[in-house]
């Protein structure tokens, strides 16, 4: 029993000391960007000596790599929450209340949006495979899960569409055919074209380009939303809280 206490609190506070550095990292980028994050840097702040933080990321681009697949599901976790709580079971408002939902995590966490949207980390090479992947692999799941659910209303809309699977990365291709073995290849370019029309106006507010254009961003982002609805095809009218702000 004692063996088996002392290993619960050695997992526990290993549990909390790797929290923290991923807190204080998160810190440094909000005040210096990506290429502020520094173990060594994190090691000073926590009193702990150089050694011991390699104990719990071998690396900084494995510090960078467990942070970006927290973004990634943090992210996921709230789109989903998005879809399943719409007003209605209406594809208008699953869409709307999809891209009101990553607009505000946006908002709330624009350092992790540009740790997983912006410029590359100098210096940083993402692993090809493990959490990360499979969190992004997650994350873009969700949109097409979106998509799939508009497509027999949005397909009238995309039938002048020419797409092919070989257009697509062959991981893409991958998984929509086996997630969604229905979706032809150009629901997935109307996935990748539906992510690029929430994501356009977003990183510009984001990064500031908005702030001296107009007072209400979401106001646009709102009326480029009912746009994007309707030229799918969808119900214009949604029951989903207004963005503006």
């Amino acid at each position: 029993m004692g063996d088996a206490t002392t290993q619960s609190r050695r997992a526990r506070l290993r549990a909390e000391t790797t929290a923290e550095i991923k807190a204080i990292a998160l810190t440094h980028m909000a005040t210096g960007g990506p290429a502020a994050i520094s173990l060594r840097a994190i090691a000073r702040e926590m009193g702990m000596t150089a050694g011991a933080i390699y104990s719990y990321f071998t690396s900084r681009d494995d510090l960078i790599t467990a942070l970006t697949a927290d973004v990634y599901d943090s992210l996921a976790n709230v789109l989903e929450a998005a879809h399943r709580d719409a007003p209605s079971g209406r594809s208008a408002d699953k869409v709307l209340a999809h891209a009101h939902a990553y607009r505000e995590w946006a908002i709330a966490n624009p350092e992790e949006f540009r740790l997983i949207y912006g410029d590359p980390v100098p210096g940083y090479k993402a692993p090809e495979a493990g959490a990360a992947q499979e969190a992004e692999h997650r994350l873009c799941a969700v949109l097409l899960g979106l998509v799939a659910d508009a497509w027999p209303q949005a397909a009238a809309s995309q039938a002048g569409c020419d797409y092919d699977w070989s257009d697509f990365q062959p991981s893409l291709a991958v998984m929509a055919r086996e997630l969604f073995p229905d979706l032809p290849p150009a629901a997935v370019a109307l996935c990748l074209r539906v992510w690029s029309r929430m994501h356009g106006l977003l990183t510009l507010e984001v990064y500031g380009h908005l702030r001296h254009q107009v007072h209400e961003p979401g106001k646009l982002y709102e009326a480029d939303m009912h746009d994007l609805i309707r030229t799918l095809g969808l119900e214009d009218h949604a029951e989903v809280p207004s963005a503006n702000g």
